[in-house]
């Protein structure tokens, strides 16, 4: 699938289908989603004026618990999803990962927050959601992981290659950092501290001047 990375931890993956994670400040009204999966409530990762843009009618929205009466609102074609679990719609497969902070309070465990390791086409893609290093997180197998990098909220970028380079997925993306927190370059560092043998796709970039 192709990967797209819009702004924080904005993802797109297309193909024969559009999936989104997490749509956050997007510009354009592309209005092409068949998934909207989102991982918590904090304002950055639950954008209604973003979803509005990718949403179109047949669109199915996967929420954690506590967005349930919020997505509602939205649309009525939703699935709420708990930590732990299980799911398969049409063609998808999906694990819910719990995503919590472990020495911070931005993301306790008890709110359900979660990262989904998908499946498509024999593939698995693990978007981590906010997360730190957590114990749940590293038993998780698959071929792509979108990591975040940024620090203080979540894992930072040192914490996160030490995590990708025991993990051993075959690519990794790295994500939030270069907007609301962690500096731009932070992508080009955590490269340099991966393994050679895992792939580093860095998105989030300095636009050349």
């Amino acid at each position: 699938m192709n990967i797209e990375i819009f702004t924080q931890s904005a993802i797109k993956l297309s193909g024969d289908i559009n999936i989104y994670f997490d749509p956050f400040k997007i510009e354009k009204s592309y209005n092409d989603a068949d998934y909207i999966f989102i991982t918590h409530d904090h304002y950055d990762h639950y954008d209604e004026e973003a979803i509005k843009k990718v949403i179109k009618a047949n669109t199915e929205v996967i929420v954690p618990k506590v967005l349930e009466e919020d997505v509602k609102k939205i649309t009525s074609n939703y699935l709420v999803v708990e930590p732990n679990k299980e799911y398969k719609l049409d063609n998808l497969k999906f694990t819910t990962i719990p995503a919590y902070n472990i020495s911070k309070s931005f993301h306790p465990k008890e709110k359900g927050y979660i990262g989904y390791n998908l499946e498509y086409k024999n593939i698995l893609y693990y978007i981590m959601g906010d997360t730190d290093v957590t114990e749940e997180s590293k038993n998780v197998k698959c071929d792509f992981c979108f990591v975040p990098i940024g620090g203080y909220y979540t894992m930072d970028y040192k914490e996160a290659a030490t995590y990708i380079n025991n993990l051993k997925p075959a690519k990794v993306i790295p994500i939030h950092y270069g907007s609301i927190v962690g500096d731009i370059t932070l992508g080009e560092k955590f490269k340099e501290l991966i393994n050679k043998d895992i792939e580093v796709l860095v998105y989030l970039k300095e636009e050349l001047k």
